[in-house]
């Protein structure tokens, strides 16, 4: 009896390259495709045109002040149907599962690619301003318990204060490997972790701006309180008490959250979370780069201040440069270990259609404890 095949490794991004146009659509997604001047003129234009009508003050104060209620909204019209679980993450990130075999989830090569597509209508597929990066989850992943809980802000806020007065003893303080994902949504990052590393000494916690969200992350059937705590925390609030204390953790994951933050206030939170990092452990982050699709579809009287626009349903999205990036991570006292643009030609071979994305891939990591 012949031995089972190995699945293929996962290829990581930037293995794709078009050399040759009549290929185009041979495949889903082309990477590192390279910008003609003509063309990054053209989105330069685009987004100055789209800027060049701001929101008035009062209405940019409005989108502030309700931010959550979007949020809300958003998670309650979608609940977990959005977003397609996030398993290329272990490709790019692989200190969500040091230990993990490469070829253990037996996901063909290069699947970031392929299914960075909203579940609603194809790749490249904008609603209200989401060009969703992922399709829809399998539905044995993302069963939801017909009994909801309540978690609102008032109670995890309370939640978390009694478990900083313990001495000691807070959610995951036995643990030997601690990550902390920051606006986990319906749970399309935490359950895939929770998934694949089966180190026991893990414990991942997870938190949302959105109540909805987090409702859905704690009813969901693979929510397990012996590894994960999921939380509503609002980042911008720096008097939010976090459940665990500082110097505690070994991963802090941001995947497409900065960018939803008012950017006078993302210096500030970014200062926050890597006050929670051990010396050694590493912010990892996956965000919007400046002239991605996302930002060339928004139209005049959508921005609120540069690079930064409200979508149709109210909620906003920033788009970031390299050194923007840098400069947050470094002034928090980060080293720089990966600041990478991910420039992907997403091809829809039904439609004959191309679209331009641009993301950012970085990971910063904490100074170690200098050696006596």
């Amino acid at each position: 009896m012949a031995a089972p095949r190995e699945a293929p490794e996962r290829r990581r991004f930037g293995r794709r390259f078009l050399t040759d146009p009549a290929r185009l659509f041979q495949h889903n997604a082309w990477d590192n495709v390279e910008w003609s001047e003509e063309q990054e003129a053209s989105a330069r234009s685009k987004v100055q045109e789209n800027s060049s009508q701001l929101l008035p003050q009062d209405k940019q104060e409005e989108y502030e002040v309700n931010a959550k209620r979007y949020w809300d909204d958003f998670y309650k019209i979608h609940e977990n149907g959005f977003f397609k679980d996030r398993h290329w993450l272990f490709t790019e990130f692989p200190e969500l599962a040091p230990n993990r075999n490469p070829s253990q989830n037996g996901d063909s090569a290069h699947e970031f690619s392929n299914k960075e597509e909203s579940s609603n209508g194809g790749l490249g597929h904008c609603e209200n301003g989401h060009c969703s990066l992922e399709t829809r989850a399998e539905n044995e992943l993302n069963l939801i318990k017909s009994t909801p809980k309540v978690c609102t802000e008032e109670l995890a806020t309370q939640k978390c204060s009694e478990l900083n007065q313990s001495d000691g003893d807070y959610p995951g303080s036995s643990a030997s490997y601690r990550i902390l994902e920051v606006g986990c949504g319906a749970g399309n990052t935490v359950f895939p972790i929770l998934q694949t590393n089966n180190d026991p000494g893990l414990f991942v916690y997870c938190c949302d701006f959105s109540t909805t969200a987090v409702d859905l992350v704690q009813n969901n059937i693979e929510y397990d309180t012996s590894r994960c705590f999921a939380f509503v925390h609002d980042l911008c609030n720096d008097q939010s008490p976090f459940p665990m204390p500082d110097e505690s953790l070994d991963v802090v994951i941001l995947i497409f959250v900065l960018s939803a933050i008012l950017p006078e206030k993302m210096q500030c939170i970014v200062n926050r979370l890597s006050r929670l990092l051990k010396p050694g452990g590493m912010i990892l982050l996956r965000d919007y780069g400046r002239y991605d699709l996302a930002q060339l579809r928004f139209k005049k009287g959508q921005c609120l201040s540069d690079n930064f626009y409200v979508r149709g349903d109210g909620t906003r999205v920033y788009f970031f440069t390299q050194d923007e990036l840098n400069d947050l991570f470094t002034t928090a006292g980060l080293e720089k270990i990966q600041n990478l643009v991910d420039r992907r030609l997403q091809v829809n071979r039904g439609k004959q259609m191309t679209m331009y994305r641009v993301w950012i891939q970085c990971k910063y990591r904490k100074p170690g404890a200098p050696q006596l």
